[in-house]
């Protein structure tokens, strides 16, 4: 090789160096994850998250670093948690559930958040609009507040005898309860149904609740869309399982583990796009350029053999319409 070859190729690797030497030391960016349960009750919804983040090139470990906020159940711990990644200064906050994305917002104004709520964004004053989000934030909604009157009326088709019915609020999620409790009182007195509201933050809570329902001569109960139930799902289908009462939930892990029905989206399919947009944000995307996606799709999931035991007979027109039956 000549020397002048020689010096070429060595003045051009001089000039690669430093741009290598920027590329190795930018920082990877950090998620801030916060939300309800722990990581041991939100298995599938931390899957999806993750399967949305890889899709959009980003894998734990590797090219991002998700650094976790649980509340463990209590949603007063939310906003100290939230300032916590603030004060981390992650590059984005990913908010699971209605609580944790009014906290996130709460704590800043600048770094980017993707949130998912099963309430109206737009009516509990996280975004300006869907289309539109406005501001630092958006990400996806499973619209619960409107399922939650379809609930109803699937559990009143199924007791069409009963005149007295329950759902189950928690009170801490004061947003999306109040939705809930306003669209559940509306589609009562559409079918002409009285309506008992009962609230829980605890398991405590919960199994007082629950077993107040005999005295209250309530024939079914609609579980209301919460983060802190959804962690709860397995201890919520025995519950009701063991007092004999005809319940129904959003998600399918509730029938999975005993529950009687349930009607509502996939949430790790809504996890992964809120994983999705979180990729999207890292890579430099404005929340205000990403409209807010709906979940539109509702799967009716009937557990026979937890109707056998409440000594209920599911009429062969529903099984029709059930998008999986549990034998």
């Amino acid at each position: 090789m000549k020397r002048r070859e020689v010096i070429t190729l060595l003045g051009g690797a001089a000039a690669a160096w430093p741009l290598v030497a920027a590329r190795a030391e930018q920082p990877i960016p950090v998620v801030g994850f916060l939300s309800g349960g722990s990581p041991e009750t939100m298995i599938d919804q931390l899957s999806g998250f993750r399967d949305g983040l890889r899709s959009a090139g980003y894998v734990e470990g590797r090219n991002v670093v998700i650094e976790y906020r649980w509340n463990q159940g209590h949603n007063d711990r939310l906003p100290a948690l939230a300032a916590d990644l603030v004060h981390r200064q992650v590059s984005i906050i990913a908010a699971g559930g209605t609580p944790a994305a009014l906290a996130a917002k709460a704590a800043t104004s600048t770094i980017p958040i993707a949130f998912y709520t099963a309430a109206d964004p737009v009516e509990i004053g996280l975004v300006a609009s869907l289309n539109q989000p406005g501001g630092n934030l958006t990400g996806v909604t499973s619209l619960s507040g409107e399922l939650a009157a379809k609930r109803l009326e699937i559990l009143h088709e199924l007791l069409p005898t009963a005149t007295i019915v329950a759902a189950l609020l928690n009170p801490t999620s004061s947003a999306l309860a109040k939705t809930l409790s306003r669209n559940l009182q509306a589609a009562a007195r559409a079918l002409g149904l009285q309506l008992q509201l009962l609230y829980g933050s605890t398991e405590n809570d919960i199994e007082m609740a629950i077993a107040t329902l005999g005295q209250l001569h309530v024939g079914g109960l609609v579980i209301g869309t919460d983060a802190f139930f959804t962690s709860r799902s397995e201890h919520l289908a025995a519950l009701t399982l063991r007092h004999g009462i005809p319940s129904i939930y959003q998600y399918r892990p509730f029938a999975v583990a005993g529950g009687f029905m349930s009607y509502g989206g996939d949430i790790s399919e809504a996890y992964r796009l809120t994983g999705v947009y979180s990729g999207r944000l890292l890579r430099g995307e404005k929340p205000t350029g990403l409209p807010v996606q709906q979940s539109t799709k509702a799967d009716l999931i009937v557990n026979l053999k937890t109707a056998k035991a409440l000594g209920i007979s599911v009429p062969l027109p529903l099984l029709a319409r059930a998008d999986e039956v549990i034998e």
